[in-house]
């Protein structure tokens, strides 16, 4: 298991409270290539972040990854994605990716 923290959230990204744009987008990246099986651990935002990620990449398997997200939610348990679902729907994870 992987603790984020502040940096990587289901579907979305942390705030630039401290440090750079480019060490946050370093971070990232640094996340994104990590092996593909850890569970991740976040602070809890992922509801309200996946409307933004449909927004911005509004690839139709995100949508199906994120409907288990909704059904933990709605039993107040906490999203634990894997790490490849996370890489697959959130687009701070594939800033390089032209689409």
């Amino acid at each position: 298991m992987l603790f984020c923290g502040d940096t990587l959230f289901a579907a979305g990204c942390g705030r630039l409270f401290e440090g750079t744009p480019q060490q946050m987008h370093e971070s990232l990246n640094r996340l994104a290539r990590l092996p593909m099986h850890p569970r991740l651990l976040r602070h809890e935002y992922t509801l309200s972040n996946i409307r933004f990620a449909k927004a911005a990449d509004p690839q139709p398997g995100a949508a199906r990854t994120r409907i288990a997200a909704q059904q933990l939610r709605d039993r107040d348990l906490p999203t634990l994605l894997r790490h490849r679902q996370e890489k697959a729907t959130n687009p701070f994870l594939r800033c390089d990716d032209p689409a």
